[in-house]
């Protein structure tokens, strides 16, 4: 059994002079509610299929089961998913033991911009680099299964700030 554990923080410095590799990702949803997901994902060539449980109450924990499907496979279930499709790129930034996962959003999500770390337990310390802004962990507007059907371009100015 797996664990994901991370937060998420919103980007609001340029993080470009320190990347070190990106990949377009595109993904959907078959199901997504606050009890459980199932995605499809396209990552560079290869396709995925990731089963994800409930989020603990901090919302930095969960159960993920990921297994790579045929790229084939993968497509023809994005046309079967029941909300939008998150198309972004994902860029890889080292710190350390670690790496930043910053996603830059397309399409409907357009403008938003954030950025994870897996940890490696729910209490390990995160030294946030200067061009992170505010921490948006456990806030479920934020979460892809919800960017799938309620996406950034249709945010009030409200939500867009934060309130």
């Amino acid at each position: 059994m797996a664990t994901e554990i991370e937060r998420k923080f919103l980007v609001e410095g340029d993080f470009m002079p320190y990347v070190k590799k990106a990949e377009r990702i595109v993904q959907g949803y078959m199901f997504a509610s606050a009890e459980k997901t199932c995605r499809i994902r396209i990552h560079g060539e290869k396709g995925f299929l990731t089963i994800k449980g409930q989020s603990d109450n901090l919302g930095i924990s969960r159960l993920e089961f990921e297994y790579e499907i045929p790229l084939t496979d993968a497509e023809a279930l994005l046309k079967l998913c029941s909300a939008g499709v998150i198309d972004k790129v994902r860029h890889y930034i080292p710190q350390g033991s670690h790496t930043w996962e910053v996603d830059v959003f397309h399409d409907s999500n357009e403008g938003l911009v954030f950025a994870e770390l897996e940890l490696t337990s729910a209490d390990e310390v995160v030294n946030p680099p200067d061009w992170l802004g505010k921490e948006v962990t456990g806030i479920k507007r934020y979460y892809n299964a919800v960017l799938s059907s309620h996406p950034y371009n249709e945010w009030t100015e409200e939500e867009k700030k934060g309130l």
